[in-house]
């Protein structure tokens, strides 16, 4: 499989130190209000992807705010899809992603069976992700749905080495997700085991909803942060992780040794 721009661009801002930010959008928790009120927000605030997905997809809507989102953004969308079904051309690319967290084999392989014919005939950028889930306080819809149990939360070595066997397998990303509405966030502890583990750029999300918990995961060597919750709490969130992400870029850009 041919790589793509968007995982070449991925690359390189890892081998430069360079972090970036993405907004996960849930088609069941917007409309197109609240669709252009982030829109607005993210030309004030540079954002650099937005993942559209979410563990249910009730709602009917996803592809008209994908087509909306392209219409007034040139931000990569990626889809986030957690089933065959949510599969949508309009999209920049996917994440294609592999449960390595559980031993459940539709979300491992079978979902994959049935999108494969679809994906060829597509013109998605194909990123072929390992995704964790990790117990962060509660259990998830995402736990739920796919019959799975989340990695300990206190078990970083069980992280890196489920991460190293995504690698070997020939993953190119690793997401690193304690869930929607986590208690609290994947610890600085497995993100850094991850990220010493594999070579590959490192996502992170679920429960980063303060800019300090942003910069902590960012340290600890997370290529790129996901929010999405938060900003449906308080949109100015947004704003806040936004100059936080900028501010990390800019140390880095001053001191090089730090990379």
């Amino acid at each position: 499989m041919r790589l793509t721009s968007l995982y070449e661009a991925l690359t390189n801002r890892r081998q430069h130190g360079q972090k970036s930010l993405a907004v996960l959008l849930d088609p069941d928790n917007l409309d197109q209000d609240s669709c252009r009120h982030i829109l607005e927000l993210s030309e004030q605030h540079p954002v650099d992807y937005f993942f559209m997905g979410g563990s249910l997809v009730m709602s009917s809507h996803q592809a008209a705010l994908i087509r909306f989102i392209k219409s007034r953004s040139r931000i990569p969308v990626l889809l986030f899809p957690s089933n065959s079904l949510h599969l949508d051309e309009q999209a920049d690319g996917i994440l294609l992603l592999s449960l390595i967290s559980g031993r459940n084999p539709d979300f491992l392989i079978g979902q994959h069976v049935i999108a494969a014919p679809l994906l060829r005939q597509s013109n998605l950028q194909i990123l072929p992700t390992g995704y964790m889930l990790v117990d962060t306080g509660r259990q998830t819809t995402a736990s739920y749905m796919s019959g799975t149990t989340p990695l300990p939360f206190d078990k970083p070595a069980i992280a890196a080495c489920t991460a190293m066997a995504g690698e070997q397998l020939g993953l190119r990303l690793m997401y690193l997700d304690g869930g929607s509405g986590a208690m609290y966030p994947v610890s600085a502890a497995m993100v850094r085991a991850v990220r010493q583990a594999t070579d590959v750029p490192l996502i992170v999300g679920g429960g980063i909803n303060t800019v300090e918990k942003a910069y902590t995961i960012l340290a600890a060597g997370a290529d790129v942060i996901v929010i999405g919750n938060q900003i449906e709490k308080a949109p100015e969130f947004l704003g806040e992780v936004s100059k936080a992400v900028h501010s990390f870029n800019k140390v880095r850009n001053v001191n090089p040794e730090l990379q």
